[in-house]
């Protein structure tokens, strides 16, 4: 089997994949939700694995049953490597199986592993002749201006998405951040209170001054870590907000508290609270 097609093969899976995706989001949430996680409409995990099973699984066309079972094995595979590598290098959790019973670290479930292995049955059976039929027409020259277009497209994408994750990573760490100063100043207050009243019964009114100045100096900081984490907060992130309404079950590995602090100022942004 050519490169050529197989390249080719990735692109019209990955779309199909992104308009099945968005297929499903549309009956299901009565609206238009970009699913992927690019910004295009592509889902490069459905190209992998549909242009796997065809390159590893036709030879087996004959026998569904071998068929089935070996593309339930192989689909598995990927969406485990998949999701665990995306867990490990953008720290979230992007889809989570971990209420659906026989799952695998929440990154597979045996229900969807079926379905996905019939899927692909009836897509090495029925769709992927079509497919490779309709691409047999488009001229060679063609085909490679194609792919250089949709590589290059697909490779600028992979890049902003990232960058924006990894922007708004740090914006989760800056948060964090301004929360654990928060919690330090508050304690350090409770502090300076228990001693200021001590040292009230005990000193002249001139310490008792400089207590209540520095108390006063701490409340002003507080108040701006206070606008600052808030700022933070409310910031626009088109990325997020895509990712978010993509990814419904997304779950961080850092700094839950302070997503759902953004994720609550988004709802009542889109609610027009």
């Amino acid at each position: 089997m050519k490169v050529y097609y197989i390249i080719l093969y990735f692109f019209v899976y990955s779309f199909l994949g992104w308009c099945t995706e968005v297929s499903f989001a549309a009956f299901k949430e009565h609206r238009f939700v970009n699913r992927g996680f690019l910004n295009g409409p592509f889902c490069p995990i459905y190209g992998f694995g549909v242009s796997m099973v065809i390159v590893f699984l036709t030879p087996y066309k004959s026998n569904l049953i071998i068929l089935y079972l070996t593309s339930v094995i192989l689909v598995t595979l990927l969406e485990g490597f998949t999701g665990f590598a995306m867990d490990k290098i953008f720290h979230n959790k992007w889809w989570d199986y971990s209420d659906m019973p026989m799952n695998i670290g929440g990154y597979v479930c045996l229900l969807f592993s079926l379905i996905w292995g019939t899927a692909c049955v009836v897509i090495v059976d029925m769709i992927q002749p079509v497919i490779h039929r309709g691409l047999s027409f488009l001229p060679h020259p063609a085909g490679i201006f194609i792919i250089a277009a949709l590589g290059a497209a697909l490779s600028v994408d992979t890049c902003v998405t990232a960058s924006a994750i990894f922007k708004f990573n740090r914006r989760m760490a800056a948060m964090e951040k301004i929360a654990a100063e928060l919690r330090e100043l508050s304690d350090q207050i409770g502090e300076d209170i228990y001693e200021g009243t001590i040292r009230a019964m005990e000193t002249a009114d001139q310490i008792r001054g400089m207590q209540q100045e520095k108390a006063a100096q701490i409340r002003i900081h507080i108040a701006e870590l206070k606008g600052r984490y808030q700022e933070l907060s409310v910031k626009r992130n088109r990325t997020f907000e895509r990712l978010n309404a993509a990814f419904p079950t997304m779950r961080p590995r850092r700094h839950k508290e302070h997503l759902e602090v953004v994720r609550e100022h988004l709802n009542k942004k889109l609610h027009g609270e």
